[in-house]
């Protein structure tokens, strides 16, 4: 991209506002680097990169890095085979802590709710190369000021509780010259140091009270700093051993430094794909701090922005405006008065497409198209040249000329004010001629104009279209609102005549202008006009759709309600009269119970065989209402509402965007795919679109259709088993089961069947007994050979 296009668009001030959001150095390297891509799916990339990193800023507060600084210096020390000091260490230590916890921080995100939603800034995670003994060296090695830790090694451990030891030695001997007769030989009563030895500040006629050697004077002369005689033997002792303790430290950070450098490869690659990172986290940021949005890339050179601003200007001062371009025009006119907005609505064109290309987000209020173009060419502003001597007209043209020579059909041409600075007619007829070129070329144009011609030429020309900026007669103040699709009308009389000119002068000036001139402003006003009123009528029809639209779903919510409120009042019924039956049926089994009893106990038939209590209890049973949700259709249907699976098109809406549901994620959100936006919404947010519904009910009365052709089926053609498993059922339902059971192999017509019930406490086994020996479709019964279960299993011979 040329350089002058990003300068006459302010290019390099909106790269400056990442700069606050930058918290490394390289990553403030990149941005300086940063310019416009014209390859398309570089662009692309960038911007999926924005879009999850954005995602991650919305749902974990983005990235947060050291504020780490270049370590180029220290890998070139390292490469010559330096000795590294310890602040220089601090600079590669932040780099591996960072690596870390960036590392660790994806690993926690991935496994907490955005698993394979961010692959474009995994696969940059996935290029850290994760070093925990060399970073655990570091961190027992130097603290984050650059001081060699006392855990570094054993030696230096041991030299400095040595070195400690000795000055807590010299300071309380001392402390003795502060007390007592000798506080008088000082000017304080207090012990300091002067070249790393320990003195006493001693008045200048002590002197020779206090023998020793004196380090140091006060400037006043009054004061002598002198250390004693007898502690020059323990200062010399300690200054031995601290020379061997920085000797130690010396040691230790040159061990360091080899560790370090047999991973230099590693440690540049990591503080390169940490800045990158810092880089996308900036660029997140920045879009949320301007509110803006992520543009979708169209391969046809279409441009459409709605409700776009100038990201320089912010959101709350500009008028947002519709730009579009290419999609049914590849030339745009803009018209209007001076200070009307034309100029910053061509530059919030340019600027907008410069920062996509970038990987940006755009400031736009809806979402919005843009192209990749090769090249951004703009001509805006006074281009006059003092030293090469040329007028504003000249040097304008000579930009235009340099420009054409450029243009093919991958470039977007921008013009303010073409043809002005000459005589109007030839500055028209010039200014189509170009814009006649540009079409030729392939270009992309847009352009701002005073000259009427152009609005005629707008409106004849084939892939051409007019535009204008507002202007408020009444208020005499510009809108800055730019109307696409109607040219610009002149306004000077009517202005002249809000502020009071006399009428007999403006009916003079009227008469003077040309008669087409005044036709076309007649014609612009009333599509003006019209315009408006159709703006009036759609801003009518869309309160009116919008307000039956909200008394719709206010119906349907009152209906679901009272639904709700009839099926907890069945629910309650039901509740007291289960009530009921659970106590009669708790009184019946106590009852056949005891039957049951007295009849095992006393060996005599009873009037009531085995198979009729087990009838008795099923029939009360019966009595049962289910309260569950399967058999409450009111309830089914509120949950039906709520359905939701992968591919399912949905509505979210806390952003009034359509998208397809991509999964569902474990708490409880769901992943959804908006244009090139993945975002994580809850399924509360969510509503199903009424194409969905459709599709699925469709389906679900496939299914049940499907499902009762196989029963039927099943039914015709189905065998009953000559053998019924008892083992593991509880008594009651084993009884229960063995009644189904013989009615469905009476049926089968079978001869013999096999009950396994097994030995285990024989209470089933003695049930099963009595229960075939009351029962009239069995003739006969005895227990299985030894050799086929013995009397674990009983073969029933039936009538």
């Amino acid at each position: 991209m040329n350089s002058k296009v990003l300068q006459t668009l302010e290019y390099e001030k909106v790269k400056g506002e990442l700069l606050p959001f930058i918290q490394t150095e390289q990553g403030a390297k990149i941005v300086a680097a940063l310019q416009p891509s014209s390859d398309f799916q570089e662009v692309s990339r960038w911007l999926e990169e924005t879009a999850e990193a954005a995602m991650v800023e919305r749902l974990h507060g983005g990235l947060a890095l050291l504020d780490l600084t270049d370590i180029k210096e220290q890998v070139r020390r390292l490469q010559i085979q330096a000795s590294l000091n310890g602040k220089e260490i601090v600079a590669l230590a932040k780099v591996l802590k960072a690596t870390a916890a960036v590392a660790h921080f994806f690993q926690r995100i991935q496994a907490d709710d955005m698993q394979d939603s961010v692959p474009r800034l995994q696969s940059m995670v996935d290029q850290l190369v994760l070093l925990p003994e060399l970073t655990k060296r570091v961190e027992q090695t130097i603290d984050d000021n650059g001081r060699v830790l006392d855990s570094a090694s054993s030696a230096l451990a041991s030299f400095r509780r040595q070195m400690a030891g000795k000055e807590e030695a010299i300071r309380q001997r001392l402390a003795n010259y502060t007390r007592g007769k000798s506080a008088r030989y000082l000017s304080e009563t207090i012990v300091t140091k002067r070249a790393d030895r320990y003195v006493l500040p001693v008045k200048v006629e002590y002197r020779h009270q206090v023998p020793g050697i004196v380090h140091d004077q006060s400037q006043s002369g009054q004061t002598y700093y002198i250390e004693p005689q007898s502690v020059v033997e323990m200062a010399n002792e300690l200054s031995e051993t601290r020379v061997l303790a920085l000797a130690e430290e010396d040691r230790v950070l040159a061990e360091l430094s080899v560790m370090l450098a047999d991973h230099l490869e590693d440690l540049r690659q990591n503080a390169m794909v940490l800045g990158k990172l810092d880089f996308v986290n900036a660029k997140a940021r920045l879009a949320k701090a301007q509110n803006a949005m992520a543009p979708e890339l169209s391969e046809k050179k279409e441009v459409v922005l709605n409700q776009a601003w100038h990201p320089l200007i912010g959101e709350k001062k500009a008028v947002k405006n519709d730009i579009a371009l290419g999609e049914k025009y590849e030339t745009l006119i803009i018209t209007g008065p001076n200070t009307g907005g034309k100029t910053i609505t061509i530059k919030t064109l340019g600027l907008l497409q410069l920062l996509a290309q970038s990987g940006l987000f755009i400031t736009v209020g809806r979402p919005s198209v843009v192209a990749v173009f090769d090249e951004i060419f703009a001509d805006i502003g006074d281009e006059q040249s003092i030293e090469q001597n040329l007028s504003t007209f000249s040097s304008h043209m000579e930009n235009i000329k340099g420009i054409l020579t450029q243009t093919d059909e991958s470039s977007l041409l921008i013009f303010d004010e073409l043809g002005a600075g000459t005589d109007p007619a030839e500055g028209a007829a010039l200014a189509m001629a170009i814009l006649d070129r540009a079409k030729e070329l392939g270009a992309q144009t847009i352009a701002t104009t005073h000259y009427p011609e152009l609005k005629l030429y707008g409106n004849e020309r084939s892939g051409t279209e007019n535009a204008s900026m507002v202007f408020d007669v009444k208020t005499l103040k510009p809108t800055y609102q730019l109307l696409i699709g109607v040219p610009g009308q002149s306004n000077a009389l009517a202005i002249a005549s809000r502020l009071g000119f006399d009428q007999q002068l403006l009916a003079d000036a009227k008469t003077m202008v040309n008669p087409e001139n005044q036709k076309l402003n007649e014609m612009i006003k009333d599509l003006v006009d019209q315009r408006q009123a159709a703006k009036i009528e759609r801003e009518r029809l869309a309160r009116d759709q919008k307000n039956l639209v909200a008394t719709q779903t206010e119906l349907e919510e009152k209906t679901l309600k009272l639904e709700k409120e009839q099926a907890k009042v069945m629910l309650d019924a039901k509740k007291r009269a289960n009530e009921l039956v659970s106590k009669t049926k708790r009184e019946a089994e106590q009852l056949i119970k005891e039957i049951r009893s007295e009849r095992l106990a006393g060996g005599q038939k009873n009037k009531l065989s085995e198979q009729d209590l087990q009838k008795q209890k099923q029939a009360i049973a019966a009595l049962q209402q289910s309260d569950k949700l399967e058999k409450n259709k009111v309830l089914q249907r509120a949950k039906r509402v709520k359905e939701l699976k992968p591919g399912d098109d949905v509505m979210v809406s806390s952003y009034n965007q359509q998208g397809t549901l991509v999964k569902k994620h474990k708490n409880g959100q769901w992943e959804v795919q908006m244009g090139i936006l993945k975002m994580l919404v809850d399924e509360d947010d969510l509503k199903k679109t009424e194409a969905t519904a459709k599709a699925q009910k469709e389906k679900k009365t496939k299914k049940r259709q499907k499902v009762a052709k196989n029963a039927a089926r099943s039914g015709n053609t189905g065998r009953v088993q000559a053998k019924l498993d008892l083992r593991g059922v509880r008594y009651e339902a084993a009884l229960t089961d063995l009644d189904r059971y013989l009615d469905s192999v009476v049926l089968a017509n079978l001869s013999s069947v096999e009950i396994i019930h097994g030995k285990g406490s024989g209470a089933l086994r003695q049930g099963v007994t009595q229960f075939l020996r009351s029962d009239r479709r069995v003739k006969d019964f005895h227990f299985a050979s030894a050799n086929a279960g013995g009397d674990g299993a009983t073969i029933v011979t039936l009538r």
